[in-house]
């Protein structure tokens, strides 16, 4: 049996991504894939449009045969804390062979040469990384100066480190190799609209612009030759009634938050130092919303995404101190489902046989199952589901199928 992880949010899932998981299989010759999923709030920091449960049904219409949860401490990481958590989690499943995702280069040699070249920096690279950064350049300058000084051969090929999905494999690369992963890292070119690209005339556009369709319109019309004819029909069903979900409809309770906060500042969150926490609290009074408070804390060193993602963490409860244990402590302690294919169950009984980490059926079950550090971590993963289903209930009063708000409850989807 031979099998292959992707690692996704599917925000929202789109012909692209049907492709990926096609071309996943063919290029693996795997009989099972399995998805690792950010949950209900991504990586850019930002509630997901839809809920995990909608996505994880669309996948599995496309071709997933499981799809598991990616906790929320690394959903909402950077890009290397992200790509460490699900590796790790494909890693300890014991039965992934190999580790697919999509990236503008399409060469997997190249951005491995480039994982291993900055996992394991030498002194010329971290000297001259150093010295350039103590001169003002930003961080990507100094960086291509060091493999300029470190590695010439790779000079040519530097423009790679500045495009999203090459930038993410790469990390996947790292985390593989930091592992000594027997997983095996391949990569598909990006085909159709680039990452940023806004546009709908792509055969395969981006998932931004089908999220900025949605936004300006009252349908989901606009964007259905952009998805699977499989999953058209659920996302009319389900339009307006649990999606879609914006950044700005976390605005009220983003603002309580931050009101809420004890003076000491907001330091003890990742990715939050004493400068944007001072920050926050000097422009917290002229809070509007979300998005534009966020534009209003960017500076030229913090990107409003960077800055999306602190005060979700503050949203969240997501304190440093737990996110440094659960690294310590080899970051990933079960495997969560949301949903499978009923043809899977050969896949699920290897998993039984050889993952390391419980694999979570039921939360019910997670008490027996799970350490104390474990159960922590799932914990938090249960409170933002929640916090993003009050939003749902909030947003659509009567029209989504929520009778109430409760994880355990919630049924995984079975195809």
């Amino acid at each position: 049996m031979k099998t292959v992880g992707i690692i996704a949010e599917y925000n929202p899932f789109h012909n692209g991504h049907a492709y990926h998981i096609r071309k996943a299989k063919e290029l693996t010759g795997a009989d099972y894939c399995i998805v690792v999923m950010s949950g209900d709030f991504v990586q850019r920091g930002a509630p997901a449009m839809m809920d995990k449960y909608l996505r994880a049904r669309i996948a599995l219409l496309n071709g997933a045969d499981l799809v598991l949860e990616l906790p929320v401490y690394y959903a909402l990481g950077s890009a290397e804390y992200f790509a460490g958590g699900a590796v790790t989690l494909l890693d300890k499943l014991g039965i992934v062979n190999s580790l697919c995702f999509g990236s503008e280069c399409g060469d997997v040699r190249l951005l491995t040469t480039f994982a291993q070249l900055l996992l394991h920096e030498d002194e010329v690279f971290k000297q001259t990384l150093d010295r350039k950064m103590r001169k003002g350049h930003s961080y990507p300058q100094a960086r291509n100066a060091a493999i300029e000084a470190s590695a010439p051969h790779l000079t040519a090929h530097t423009d790679i480190l500045s495009t999203p999905n090459n930038i993410l494999g790469i990390e996947y690369c790292k985390a593989l190799l930091k592992r000594n992963s027997a997983i095996e890292p391949c990569t598909i070119r990006r085909a159709g609209a680039s990452y940023h690209d806004e546009s709908l005339q792509a055969d395969c556009c981006s998932a931004l612009a089908l999220r900025e369709a949605l936004k300006s319109s009252n349908s989901p019309d606009s964007i259905l030759n952009q998805v699977p004819a499989s999953t058209r029909m659920l996302m009319e069903e389900q339009y307006s009634k649990t999606y879609p979900v914006f950044t700005d409809d976390l605005s009220l309770l983003m603002h309580y938050r931050l009101l809420s906060e004890p003076s000491g500042g907001f330091t003890r969150y990742p990715d939050i130092d004493r400068e944007l926490s001072d920050r926050i609290i000097k422009l917290l009074p002229q809070y509007q919303d979300f998005p534009s408070f966020c534009d209003l804390l960017k500076t030229k060193n913090r990107t409003y995404t960077r800055i999306s993602r602190s005060l979700l963490h503050i949203l969240l409860q997501i304190y440093r101190e737990d996110v440094t244990h659960y690294l310590s402590e080899d970051q990933i302690f079960y495997a969560r489902m949301l949903g499978f294919q009923e043809s899977a169950g050969p896949l699920l009984n290897a998993i039984k046989q050889k993952s390391c980490v419980p694999l979570l059926s039921k939360l019910a079950d997670a008490g027996n199952l799970l350490t104390q550090t474990g159960r922590s971590m799932l914990d938090k993963d249960i409170y933002a589901s929640h916090v993003y289903q009050s939003i749902v209930r909030y947003k659509f009063p009567g029209q989504n199928r929520l009778s109430e708000i409760n994880e355990y409850r919630e049924a995984i989807v079975k195809i």
